[in-house]
Formats: structure tokens, C-alpha cells, sequence
């Protein structure tokens, strides 16, 4: 019986699913960075994205369906994270494209100017708490950039469009299929 608590085991859980693993070297890890995502709430305020943290919200029961753990209603009911959020939508940018949900989750953390922070670096919560600030706020660039879906040519202010159709104009620009 596991004495952990089910945040961590959880936790544990969706860092296996979307971090490489097998190399415990600080330079190539990256747990302290997903760590301050699944610490940062996800708060929406643009129309749609509220599809987004239930998609977060559902990860859990994928994760409860696969474990013999009970249900804790209070975990149940906290507020989605980031790290959920992300890994949902790259379940769903998995079905919508070739590329696999890992190689989502790195281009979304990428996008976000993260993929820098792996736990051999310093101040990483100052950082990630920077990015994280720009991104759930939508204080980035009308662009997109700072965001999850830079565009190079937008037709509208990407601060002001829900995620998902960000994404689909991030496909379309970058041919992505």
C-alpha cells in the first residue's frame, strides 16, 4: 500500500507521461519546472477556455481509472493546474496532428520560452512564475508570442482568442498535419 499522498502520487503520474525519465541528470530533468505548473492554478477568463480546465479537471479520472486509489472528493474538487491543462490539450493536439502528446507538451513549453529551465538551473520558480503570470493573465504579445501558439501572421489579437482556435491558427501557419 502506498502511504503517499494523492496529490504526489498523482503528480509522479503525469510527469511519467509527458518528462523523459530515464536520465536523472539535473541538466535533463525537469521536475522542479513541472512541478511550479502543477502549482500554478489555471484561471480562465476568455469565452471557450473554460473547455480547457475541464479538460484539466478530467485528467484526474484518467488517473483514478488506472489506479486503485479511492477517490478523494476534496482532490477532486480542487482548482485545475497548468501542467493538467497543458497535458490535456496536448491529448487533444495529439489526435488532431502526427506529433505525440509529449512532443505538444515541449512545443507548448518551448513556445513559452521554458524549455531552458531544467533542474540543473537556478530561480526557476521566479522564472516560471514570470512566464506562467504573462500567459494565464494574457499580458503576451497580440501575437501570440509569450503564449502557447506564437503566430508570425495573426488575424486578430491571439490575447483575446480562446486556446483551442489559437492552436488551430498555430496549425495552419506552421502546416502542421
Amino acid at each position: 500500500m502506498n502511504d503517499e499522498p494523492i496529490e504526489e502520487v498523482y503528480f509522479n503520474w503525469l510527469y511519467n507521461k509527458v518528462a523523459f525519465v530515464r536520465h536523472p541528470t539535473p541538466s535533463l530533468t525537469f521536475y522542479c519546472l513541472l512541478r511550479e505548473l502543477h502549482r500554478t492554478e489555471f484561471v480562465w477568463f476568455v469565452s471557450g477556455d473554460d473547455n480547457r480546465a475541464q479538460d484539466g479537471l478530467d485528467v484526474r479520472y484518467e488517473f483514478l481509472s488506472g489506479s486503485f486509489l479511492a477517490k478523494e472528493s476534496y482532490w477532486l474538487d480542487i482548482g485545475c493546474s497548468v501542467f493538467e491543462v497543458f497535458y490535456a490539450l496536448a491529448q487533444r493536439a495529439e489526435f488532431h496532428t502526427s506529433l505525440t502528446k509529449k512532443q505538444w507538451f515541449w512545443i507548448f513549453l518551448e513556445n513559452l520560452n521554458l524549455v531552458e529551465l531544467s533542474d540543473a538551473k537556478k530561480e526557476i520558480k521566479y522564472n516560471v512564475s514570470h512566464v506562467m503570470e504573462s500567459f494565464i493573465w494574457r499580458t503576451y504579445e497580440p501575437n501570440g508570442q509569450g503564449g502557447l501558439f506564437p503566430l508570425k501572421y495573426p488575424t486578430e489579437d491571439q490575447r483575446k482568442v480562446e486556446i483551442w482556435y489559437q492552436f488551430f491558427a498555430y496549425l495552419n501557419e506552421n502546416n502542421i498535419s
